[in-house]
């Protein structure tokens, strides 16, 4: 999953893209107001990470824009203000939660976990395709009860698959959603990465295999008839 941090304090949104990207997440980061809008607005991101205190633009009024855009990515405001009106003006400028500084990393990974969930809501912590787990806590992903070891990227790129289940996703929607901005991305990245899935969850097991690639088009994941 991608996730665009703007925030001027340089320290902070270096220190916030290291440890996301140790979780796995895709990460660009933006120190301006402005530059952050642009890429809000350009980019495709999953989640976006706005400190409301920024030179150019303020967080808030990124927020509006973006919706107003119609984009209904889930938006995170980071904030030293925290008076109730504060947090008001930021829940109704489009946020859809709101940290307080400072904060511990470990709340703002919850909360982004929290976030992401939402349009599944139903599977909970636990992405599930046949007998393919994927737990988004602890991190363990399992076919057949067995324990699969993943790299840091492999497991992004199946967390996206599984999050999209019995969907065409096309090379360019799979980079843009798991490759970060300045990632040296070649055009067989992809499939050199669906090979690696492919002989970790696919091939070491007996069940119905759950990468497929579909000509022309791209890739479909999960048990599927007919491709």
């Amino acid at each position: 999953m991608r996730i665009l941090i703007v925030e001027d304090e340089h320290k902070i949104a270096n220190a916030l893209k290291r440890g996301l990207e140790q979780e796995s997440y895709a990460v660009d980061v933006e120190y301006d107001g402005e530059d952050g809008l642009h890429a809000a607005l350009n980019e495709d991101y999953d989640l976006l990470i706005l400190d409301r205190m920024l030179p150019g633009m303020e967080g808030m009024e990124i927020c509006r824009q973006v919706r107003q855009n119609n984009l209904h990515c889930p938006i995170i405001m980071l904030t030293a203000k925290d008076q109730i009106k504060d947090r008001v003006a930021g829940l109704n400028s489009g946020a859809d939660d709101y940290l307080i500084k400072p904060f511990a990393f470990e709340e703002l990974l919850a909360r982004i976990k929290a976030l992401l969930r939402r349009p599944q809501d139903s599977l909970g912590t636990v992405l599930k395709s046949d007998s393919l787990t994927l737990d988004t806590v602890s991190y363990e992903v399992k076919r057949n009860n067995k324990i699969i070891n993943l790299s840091s990227k492999e497991y992004a790129l199946l967390y996206y698959l599984l999050r999209n289940q019995d969907r065409v996703l096309s090379k360019d929607t799979i980079i843009a959603h798991v490759w970060d901005f300045d990632a040296d991305v070649l055009p067989n990245t992809v499939e050199v990465y669906m090979g690696y899935l492919r002989n970790k969850i696919d091939k070491p097991f007996s069940g119905p295999d759950l990468i497929h690639t579909v000509r022309g088009f791209g890739y479909k994941f999960g048990v599927v008839k007919n491709v």
